[in-house]
């Protein structure tokens, strides 16, 4: 799949989610869209832990200077 942007993977995924609990869609087409449906969610969560690395947070040390830690 080519890189997408989180906000277009997950209105995907919400998509198919609506489709599959209408339930009235054949079981070949909904274990196609439930497997689409696992990789989307699985681009979104690398997209989530990729933001979490590049979080920081700004804090002052003991002398009043700023530094950055990693988000936690």
């Amino acid at each position: 799949m080519q890189k997408m942007k989180f906000e277009d993977a997950l209105k995907k995924l919400e998509a198919i989610v609506n489709k599959l609990e209408r339930g009235d869609i054949p079981l070949e087409e909904a274990l196609k869209l439930f497997e689409e449906g696992i990789k989307l969610s699985r681009i979104c969560t690398k997209i989530l832990e990729d933001a979490e690395k590049m979080v920081e947070v700004l804090t002052k040390d003991e002398d009043g200077r700023l530094k950055t830690e990693p988000f936690e």
